[in-house]
């Protein structure tokens, strides 16, 4: 028989819930500046090296004042295995230096102001309002994106229309809650490659 959309995400929710029922961000850090690096970090890299390596970045510096004083090649080395370093590391040590000159140290709490940031999109401004100020967002990454297209919650034509359709369909009180929800599913039980539909604990019941 098959399910409406809205029964169909009702019951992605609770089984979330049941099997992820208490979340932390998967990114290690210690305040909102230490989240939009290590996000920026996370790019075309996964959250494993990413947190390899920030422990040792944000010894030295983890604020924008201390980071701001790094040279972009002092960065670059630490951030290196992260991947696309040339590029973060510039980034990284402009923004700093904005947000001691413009924000007084401090992470701005608006999208328009996270996104004008160099290196900060839509997904990281996302994950920073969310993750470190408790501000609903829902931010995509890949796993959402393909887990919206897999169970028949969006058309998966691109992230924004994926964010849009998720918005549309889950209560925004359960979106900071869910997106972590949904990547930490997506990597232990539906994979992109090899993935047994009988074993998926929600592919198997509404698809």
């Amino acid at each position: 028989m098959k399910i409406s959309k809205k029964e169909k995400t009702a019951f992605i929710a609770k089984k979330l819930d049941e099997l992820f029922p208490d979340v932390e961000p998967p990114l290690k850090h210690k305040n909102p500046f230490t989240l939009l690096i290590a996000v920026i970090l996370s790019g075309n890299s996964t959250d494993r090296i990413v947190n390899q390596v920030t422990p040792e970045l944000f010894r030295i510096a983890d604020n924008p004042d201390r980071m701001s004083r790094l040279s972009v090649r002092q960065i670059l080395k630490i951030i290196k295995p992260c991947g696309l370093g040339p590029a973060k590391s510039k980034n990284i040590s402009a923004l700093s230096k904005i947000l001691v000159r413009k924000y007084d140290s401090k992470v701005p709490q608006t999208f328009e102001e996270l996104e004008s940031l160099p290196g900060v999109g839509h997904k990281t401004a996302s994950v920073v309002m969310s993750q470190a100020f408790g501000k609903s967002a829902f931010p995509v990454d890949t796993h959402i994106h393909r887990l919206a297209k897999r169970w028949g919650l969006s058309s998966g034509k691109n992230v924004q229309q994926t964010e849009k359709d998720l918005k549309r369909l889950f209560p925004e009180n359960i979106w900071n809650k869910i997106h972590i929800q949904m990547i930490l599913f997506g990597r232990q039980y539906c994979p992109a490659l090899r993935h047994e539909k009988i074993k998926c604990p929600i592919c198997n019941l509404i698809n």
